[in-house]
């Protein structure tokens, strides 16, 4: 009866799938293909397509970073069913960090406008009409009052940037933020800065003054590079961040969405990232904020699901790598924003203006952080993090110096 029964039902399952077959014949089989052979590599695996995000993320909490990434790997872990992508990245989030954990920063900008450059989407640019005036360095007292109430509001990164193409022939200013740096340093804070281009004297400078992180973006992929930026080559931005990294200085390195890329330019942006001889310790992952007067004020916004998508691979391809939910937040809810948590971001920039433009308050972080449970991640300088294999967590290597808020 049971055998009867079994029938019966495979046979509704064929015909549901437009399948008939004579009662009196037997169903012509397919073919079983042959196992996957044993030196079938992971690279071979992730052609797989839906499951690409499921091995790459795999691999990553069993192997940790790696820098060989192919293309094709990154694009298939990127088209991944966005579910599933969001999933895996959770999970490498999850492995490498602490997931509760959201770094803050803020960002000053202490030397606005009259840059020389054409970046297209930069309101600072001294070629564009957008209503941004060039200024002199901000004073001492500024910019240590701005670091005050940053820390004071929960920020534990202040950095500082200079609409500047490069650092040649600025000594009086530069020496003035080196300053600036060993100040804030001395407050507890950790200490970033973007300065345009940067000579190797500058970066040993910066480096015995206490700076923690330096940044500099590639904003897209090589080859969707020219389109926006004519002024300054892509290999000048990479050989800035060799000249950071060989400082000893900690590269915070990532780019912009939303500049009329393809989906291949994000991609190739991502592959370059993740196959520096180092990964950033910082990956800003930036939605354009389209200034009326720029080349680019006409964009079309970004929409979160690109977010996620940027940030989730991101994370599978930089596990411990800080993923920065940077600028153009403002513009996102707070479900929308929790989601990009969810994916593998673990650092915001807070505070009322990013440089020149918008961005959320300190109030409303608060309020977020309170309501999504996220906690505040300490400053921590020069800390090396060990995986505890047994229970999953992050653990403080014995003689290491944390510094940590009150």
């Amino acid at each position: 009866m049971a055998l009867a029964l079994a029938k019966a039902s495979h046979h509704r399952f064929l015909l549901a799938a437009g399948l008939r077959f004579s009662s009196s014949a037997p169903a012509p089989s397919s073919p079983v293909p042959p196992p996957p052979s044993p030196a079938q590599s992971s690279a071979e695996q992730l052609r797989s397509g839906p499951v690409a995000a499921s091995l790459a993320a795999e691999r990553a909490i069993r192997e940790g970073s790696r820098t060989d990434w192919r293309r094709q790997e990154i694009q298939e872990i990127y088209d991944s069913p966005l579910l599933d992508l969001l999933f895996h990245g959770a999970q490498v989030h999850r492995h490498a960090h602490n997931f509760r954990e959201v770094q803050q920063c803020t960002l000053l900008s202490i030397k606005t406008g009259g840059c020389s450059e054409d970046c297209a989407y930069c309101p600072q640019s001294s070629r564009y009409s957008t209503g941004v005036k060039g200024q002199k360095l901000l004073s001492e007292d500024v910019v240590l009052d701005a670091a005050r109430k940053a820390k004071d509001a929960g920020s534990t990164r202040f950095c500082m940037g200079a609409a500047w193409r490069d650092t040649v022939g600025r000594n009086t200013n530069f020496n003035q933020i080196l300053d600036y740096v060993k100040q804030i340093r001395g407050m507890g804070m950790e200490v970033c800065c973007t300065l345009g281009m940067l000579e190797e004297k500058h970066a040993q400078a910066l480096k015995e003054a206490g700076l923690t992180a330096y940044n500099h973006n590639l904003d897209t992929s090589r080859e969707y590079y020219p389109n926006v930026i004519t002024t300054r080559s892509y290999d000048e931005r990479l050989k800035t961040l060799e000249i950071v990294r060989d400082a000893g200085i900690s590269v915070c390195s990532g780019g912009i969405i939303g500049l009329g890329e393809q989906v291949e330019d994000r991609i190739g942006l991502l592959h370059t990232l993740s196959t520096l001889p180092q990964h950033p310790e910082s990956v800003p992952i930036n939605a354009l904020v389209a200034v009326k007067g720029t080349p680019l004020e006409n964009q079309k916004p970004v929409e979160i699901w690109e977010m996620v998508r940027m940030i989730a691979t991101a994370r599978i391809c930089m596990p411990k790598a800080m993923v920065r939910l940077s600028a153009g937040r403002v513009k996102f809810s707070q479900p929308e924003q929790a989601l990009c948590f969810m994916a593998g971001a673990n650092s915001i920039f807070t505070g009322e203006k990013l440089l020149t433009t918008p961005n959320n308050s300190f109030s409303e972080d608060q309020q977020m952080f309170q309501l999504l449970g996220l906690i505040p991640k300490p400053p921590s300088f020069g800390i090396e993090i060990q995986r505890d294999q047994k229970c999953g967590c992050a653990q403080q290597n014995s003689g290491d110096l944390l510094q940590q808020a009150v």
